[in-house]
């Protein structure tokens, strides 16, 4: 089994690497390969809805994002990581997540997603709902921790003090390895949920548009 983390910290040693490093070191003792991208320090550019995806199958705009992509489709989990900006995720992390689950039509459901989010002080919960989006939109279960999945530090290297953030990574870890492995055992035995086709509906009346 394999977890892919995106670190959407442009500091390869800074908090949100910390945080990173103690749920690899979980992932590794339960037998699960982890790697972990560094993202935010990436030019990555935001999705321009050309919608070229759906003909290109990738993205139009051919850079890491496919590369994740492809990492993405053969992992069995995804986590993503950022420092808090402005109660907010890493803008290059954003914009990497809007264009890998635009642009990617392969089966996301049950593969296990997570957010991690590392703060001086305040902006964490907003940035874990934020995130989390991303996989409650395509069938992915989240998993859980003992608390909000954050970790607290301002100065280089002061996250290594949060006692309770580490141990909320490596309860995190913990679960998330659970569930994959439980999710694996599900498949195997009864298969994936059935799957209704797509009901599309939107606030336009046709009545009133005409």
């Amino acid at each position: 089994m394999k977890v892919l983390i995106l670190n959407g910290s442009p500091h390869s040693d800074g908090n949100t690497s910390i945080a990173v490093s103690e749920l690899v070191k979980v992932f590794e003792a339960e037998g699960i390969e982890t790697e972990v991208l560094l993202i935010g320090n990436k030019d990555i550019r935001g999705c321009i809805a050309c919608n070229k995806c759906a003909e290109l199958g990738r993205c139009v705009f051919n850079d890491i994002v496919n590369e994740t992509a492809a990492k993405f489709e053969e992992a069995d989990g995804l986590i993503a990581a950022t420092p808090v900006y402005y109660a907010s995720a890493n803008a290059t992390l954003i914009a990497l997540m809007d264009r890998l689950f635009y642009s990617t039509s392969f089966d996301k459901s049950m593969k296990v997603g997570a957010s991690v989010a590392v703060a001086r002080r305040g902006g964490c919960s907003a940035t874990f709902d934020e995130l989390n989006k991303y996989f409650t939109i395509c069938g992915m279960p989240v998993a859980s921790s003992q608390y909000w999945n954050s970790v607290h530090g301002r100065a280089k290297g002061e996250a290594a003090f949060d006692a309770e953030g580490l141990q909320t990574m490596r309860t995190l870890a913990r679960n998330m390895a659970f569930l994959m492995k439980s999710i694996a055992l599900g498949k195997e035995k009864f298969g994936l949920p059935e799957r209704e086709p797509w009901e599309g509906t939107h606030f336009i009346r046709e009545d009133i548009a005409k």
